[in-house]
């Protein structure tokens, strides 16, 4: 059976993306549920698929975080996987449907858990704001903070990869990605005009979808008057592209397959010579060791 992909609430399981994307696990209410009946059904997907792989946002309660720590302490088990990458819920949910959809090819666990970290590189995440006065997770500077108090205030907000936040008026633009990309649209107690009408023109993306706002959202931006977006790669063959090009190592502790720095099932890292002797080669973290090739090998994933 394919490597299990779950997520803490049912919002972050979006609609497959092709025929091959394979549905989430949902761990609803997994911190009010009784020990006992989380436990087991943990163990019950480690024995069906062999490995799990947790996308658990930021935004969590920490009673959601301790429980899901505590299930996999008392297990005793590194094929559970907790991963919580910088991504606001949005980008988070098109992250885990991205290994939904890697989760179906011939990538071994460890692969696919560490491919997570490469693909959060090409995710823009960000959102159309009525308020930045409550918003902890981008530099907000002092005059923006006092003309989000001014009634009719929107701001255009990326988080990631690069935080970026303008005031909405005629002139105002948000770098975006430099490849193509479909664009996903949240929308909450907010017009989304500007978010159609002119972001996704001037990011050039190749299609646009809508989906209902993640319940999380409103507490990750600091206000429920947003309309969140997210501009991804959609295509498998691309995925499947960049997460085969780069290079593959062995975990040193508990022997799965990995890419990049750290295992995510048991979070080891390379012994210090390894880690000094891999120093220089390129971010995204694990692409081989000649950087040109790296390069090249991208170029073609994302324009072929």
């Amino acid at each position: 059976m394919p490597t299990a992909i779950a997520v803490t609430s049912a919002d972050l399981a979006l609609p497959p993306q092709d025929e091959r994307t394979l549905p989430a696990v949902v761990l609803q209410d997994v911190d009010r549920r009784p020990l006992e009946q989380s436990l087991a059904d943990l163990q019950s997907l480690v024995d069906q698929h062999g490995h799990v792989i947790v996308v658990c946002s930021q935004a969590v309660s920490p009673e959601v975080e301790r429980r899901l720590h505590t299930i996999r302490s008392l297990l005793e088990t590194d094929r559970i996987a907790l991963f919580r990458p910088p991504l606001p819920p949005l980008g988070l949910a098109v992250l885990a449907r991205q290994l939904r959809q890697l989760a179906s090819c011939d990538l071994s666990p460890g692969v696919l858990a560490s491919a997570g970290r490469l693909l959060t590189h090409y995710i823009h995440s960000g959102a159309l704001l009525g308020s930045v006065a409550r918003l902890d997770h981008v530099p907000v500077g002092l005059k923006s903070h006092a003309k989000s108090w001014m009634p009719g205030s929107q701001f255009g907000v990326v988080a990631h990869p690069v935080p970026q936040l303008v005031r909405i008026g005629p002139e105002a633009a948000l770098d975006g990605p430099e490849f193509g990309t479909w664009l996903l649209v949240a929308k909450g107690q907010f017009p989304s005009d500007w978010v159609t009408g002119t972001l996704a023109p001037s990011w050039h993306v190749q299609g646009l979808r809508e989906t209902p706002l993640p319940a999380e959202s409103p507490g990750w931006w600091g206000t429920g008057r947003l309309t969140e977006f997210c501009a991804y790669l959609p295509d498998l063959s691309v995925l499947y592209q960049l997460v085969t090009s780069v290079r593959q190592s062995t975990c040193h502790w508990c022997g799965i397959e990995v890419i990049g720095d750290r295992c995510v099932f048991c979070s080891a890292t390379p012994p210090a010579h390894d880690a000094q002797r891999d120093a220089h080669r390129d971010a995204p973290p694990g692409h081989r060791r000649d950087p040109a090739l790296g390069r090249r090998r991208e170029r073609r994933a994302l324009t072929g």
